[in-house]
């Protein structure tokens, strides 16, 4: 584990493990590289480096006052892969992570990355507007902004029970799961994760889509609450020029988690491919 410090300052953590082909995991809002630990161990045993980081304003990185945008983000990947010479690398994102890959593909991966995976990823843009007249309202991300800026605490122990599909019927539910979702939460910065929604609901990836060649696999759990699949991955796929859809009935949008034998599997078997 160490830290690099990029260009404004900031201290970017991060974890670094193992040898061979790297495998980079960029997380989701609101949490930190700890939400990756379950493939962070499978794929150290399969003989991979792992590598994942807490974005700036999340987990153990600096709470800075500023930065909280796609192309800052994207930024700080781009010094943490030239400080760790990471090339032929998987780069794999979940949710706003997914965001986070393809920009960061885009515009600093030329030559360093060998695929990317979009997880569960908010591409190609989530909010509704003239041109996106199918996606989420605006009125849904002002709701996870007031709650986040007034009652952080109870809203991060409520948040997991759609991000894990735990209010469905039936639903097996771990409180240590929600438990471990709510101190990933609590250890970030509260400007941070206000200005993260916008980051994460409001930017348009369509472009970076287009542009990269490189080949993309893209999983979406067909009931995510939260990142809904329609808007999501059914239309990332038709940008993408060498992009492969793998769709999961029933599946989840914290499915890294809940389904991480199925996720695990398929993801080694497309960096395989």
């Amino acid at each position: 584990m160490g830290k690099i410090t990029v260009k404004d300052g900031t201290e970017i953590f991060y974890k670094d493990w193992g040898s061979g082909q790297p495998i980079v995991f960029h997380h989701g809002w609101p949490l930190s590289s700890d939400d990756w630990d379950t493939q962070m161990m499978f794929f150290l045993q399969q003989g991979y480096r792992v590598i994942a980081h807490d974005r700036r304003g999340h987990g153990r990185s600096t709470q800075s006052a500023s930065g909280h945008d796609m192309d800052t983000y994207a930024a700080d990947v781009a010094e943490l892969t030239k400080v760790l010479d990471l090339k032929d690398a998987i780069h794999i994102g979940h949710s706003t992570g997914g965001g986070e890959v393809i920009r960061y593909a885009a515009k600093y991966g030329k030559g360093r990355v060998a695929k990317a995976v979009l997880l569960s990823a908010v591409p190609p843009c989530m909010v509704q507007s003239a041109n996106n007249p199918d996606g989420v309202p605006m009125s849904v991300f002002d709701e996870i902004r007031l709650n986040t800026a007034t009652h952080r605490s109870q809203y991060f122990k409520d948040f997991p029970m759609p991000f894990y599909g735990y209010n469905r019927p039936g639903a097996k539910i771990s409180q240590g799961v929600i438990d471990n979702w709510w101190r990933q939460g609590m250890t970030g910065a509260i400007n941070a994760h206000y200005e993260c929604i916008k980051a994460f609901s409001e930017t348009d990836f369509t472009e970076d889509l287009k542009s990269v060649d490189i080949p993309v696999l893209v999983m979406h759990g067909e009931d995510d609450q939260i990142v809904p699949f329609a808007i999501s991955a059914a239309k990332s796929i038709k940008l993408l020029k060498n992009g492969t859809l793998k769709a999961y009935p029933g599946f989840p949008h914290g499915m890294p988690t809940t389904e991480a034998e199925t996720i695990n599997k398929d993801l080694l078997a497309f960096i395989k491919s």
